[in-house]
């Protein structure tokens, strides 16, 4: 029986990109990796990891492969946004009624990230 998404693995085209990206624009923290015998990252959310980046593959055409995208539920729109804006990196953001707001962009090796934030959230 699966009781829940354990983690995803990225392929990460440029490492230094990647890690700025998923820790200094969406929070995640990198954190203790075993030796696996080839370069990468495991990034966390609090204690848990949920993203797994891999140094040593090219990336493949198209970057999303079978996978369309990498869903995180995250707190505090306004602020993800500020920053967002700040480094003028580029988003869609779309909030239908009823549902929760979500903030799609693109990692620096072109995986769709998207970011949902509950209704209750305000902009203002």
């Amino acid at each position: 029986m699966i009781t829940g998404m354990n983690h995803f693995t990225a392929i990460a085209a440029d490492p230094q990109a990647a890690l700025d990206f998923y820790e200094n624009l969406l929070g995640l923290k990198a954190g203790y990796r075993p030796d696996l015998g080839f370069p990468g990252a495991w990034l966390y959310a609090g204690d848990t990891t949920v993203l797994h980046l891999y140094f040593d593959r090219p990336v493949p055409h198209p970057p999303a492969g079978v996978i369309d995208h990498m869903a995180f539920t995250t707190q505090d729109l306004k602020s993800f946004k500020a920053r967002f804006d700040a480094l003028g990196y580029p988003y869609k953001l779309q909030h239908r009624e009823g549902g929760p707001w979500q903030l799609f962009c693109h990692d620096p090796s072109g995986a769709k990230i998207e970011l949902n934030f509950s209704a209750e959230e305000r902009l203002e």
